[in-house]
């Protein structure tokens, strides 16, 4: 009974920290970059352009260079994507998804060290070393070799 008491308070810290996470200004600045990328007519039409050439550019890698296709492909989805990743909307929605996950990195990374030094936490951020022996979180295939 202890131990379940215990387990629900700690359940209770984790939603009012997510809680914390949700009301801060990176998520606020986060779903606004995301609102501003999914209304602007423009920058969907270039996210459509590219994903409908990203399918014609996957059925050419198919058959590689032997497709008729394979250099106009080549060529317009590397143009299409230039045009997508210098959209404005684009652009500032990456920006603000890398300092939420940098933020969420962080947390992930106190709370593993709270509990020990040695715990591993895949921050999936190769700059955060989480733990003696693997740099860059399990499943990174860090310095250690694991790739669990």
């Amino acid at each position: 009974m202890l131990a379940t008491m215990e387990r629900l308070e700690i359940l209770d810290a984790a939603e009012q920290l997510a809680g914390q996470i949700l009301e801060s200004d990176v998520a606020e600045h986060y779903r606004y970059c995301l609102y501003k990328l999914n209304t602007n007519k423009e920058t969907q039409a270039k996210i459509r352009k590219f994903t409908k050439m990203k399918e014609l550019y996957e059925e050419v890698q198919r058959f590689g260079r032997y497709h008729p296709d394979y250099k106009r492909v080549m060529m317009e989805i590397r143009t299409l994507k230039r045009d997508m990743d210098m959209d404005e909307h684009v652009a500032n929605f990456r920006h603000a998804e890398n300092e939420l996950q940098d933020l969420l990195d962080h947390v992930s990374l106190l709370v593993g060290r709270a509990v020990s030094e040695q715990i591993k936490v895949p921050t999936g951020n190769p700059f955060f070393s989480s733990g003696s022996a693997c740099g860059g979180g399990c499943g990174s295939g860090g310095s250690c070799g694991c790739s669990a």
